[in-house]
């Protein structure tokens, strides 16, 4: 396929790597993502997004042998903040559901933890782990994602609640420091709507996208096969981000699977840029419907990424899913780092 000025040449971007995290940085793309075994946090670079499949997989951080972070490590997500490098990641003490209270959705027994490297390149220095983010009660949580909003630093993740049905909803804090919040957690989204309550009822891996005086928070909902979809909250620049007033709820999803692609249960997103500041919306979704076995051991789920572009209002236009041009595995077997 021949090179689009201002598109991705090539999907998927990286293979086997579900929940993308990319940052681009000093014209430098960084990217993330759960490793199939979900054992440990792997980084690549590119100059590119489309090299990112062929780059070199660094392993910075390794599961422990028990405790907290020694099960299940889930969607990291790197961040530059004042300097420093950080990821987030949620990681559990085993691999088995739990109730916490009667009545409770069972859920993973995740939290969320962050990794610090003040390093100027990443994949140098030491990972440090800063530890548990606090975020004020104990109880399954996930995803979390930082972002800096005129000059402010929040948090966004999804946790459950007790007292709310379903297995996540997502909150949002401002930080004292990237590893502390300062403020109490404020939730701005919860299942509510048929599409977010297939299978599973979650709202989760959020991401925030800054633009045209708006922020746009993306979200993504129900359980993880095709029936996975992104859901979206608008608020104005400017206004008081933990203020659940603040935002607009979509009443639809804004991203679903389209056979007419083959692409199945787009999802848990994350968002870039081009050199020339172009938004990127990156995702994960997988080409097929029959899973074997248990969803969340299906290999598959690959790292995609297409131009996010905006009507004259400077709404987005999320489209679909675009095809696929490179190759991807239909096997359940893991891939070595740059295979296929």
């Amino acid at each position: 396929m021949g090179r689009v000025s201002g598109s991705v040449e090539v999907n998927p971007i990286v293979l086997q790597r579900a929940d993308p995290c990319v940052l681009r940085h000093d014209g430098t793309y960084y990217f993330t993502g759960s490793h199939p075994l979900y054992d440990r946090v792997v980084l690549r670079r590119a100059d590119r997004l489309e090299d990112l499949q062929a780059a070199e997989e660094v392993t910075i951080w390794e599961r422990h042998a028990d405790g907290p972070m020694s099960h299940l490590i889930w969607a990291p997500e790197i961040h530059r903040v004042d300097g420093a490098w950080y990821v987030y990641l949620a990681a559990a003490p085993d691999d088995h559901g739990t109730v916490d209270v009667p009545g409770a959705a069972e859920t993973f027994n995740h939290r969320v933890f962050v990794l610090e490297n003040t390093a100027d390149d990443p994949f140098t220095g030491e990972w440090v782990e800063r530890g548990q983010v606090d975020t004020g009660w104990e109880s399954f949580a996930l995803d979390a994602t930082s972002v800096v909003v005129e000059g402010v630093q929040y948090l966004v993740w999804a946790q459950q609640a007790f007292d709310v049905r379903g297995h996540s909803n997502i909150y949002i804090a401002r930080m004292a420091n990237p590893w502390t919040l300062a403020t109490p957690a404020v939730m701005l989204t919860q299942p509510e709507h048929d599409w977010e309550t297939v299978g599973f009822w979650v709202n989760e891996g959020p991401s925030v996208l800054v633009r045209g005086g708006r922020v746009f928070l993306t979200y993504s909902a129900s359980a993880t096969g095709v029936e996975y979809a992104m859901g979206l909250l608008t608020a104005d620049l400017g206004s008081d981000l933990l203020d659940p007033a603040s935002w607009t709820k979509s009443p639809a999803p804004v991203l679903v699977s389209d056979p007419s692609v083959g692409q199945y249960g787009p999802g848990h997103n994350s968002f870039t840029e081009l050199p020339g500041g172009t938004p990127v919306l990156v995702y994960h979704a997988r080409t097929y419907t029959d899973i074997a076995g248990d969803p969340l051991w299906d290999p598959n789920r690959h790292a995609r990424a297409q131009v996010l572009p905006f009507d004259e209002d400077g709404n987005p236009v999320w489209g679909t899913p675009v095809a696929d041009t490179r190759p991807v595995p239909t096997s359940q077997e893991v891939l070595p780092p740059g295979g296929m």
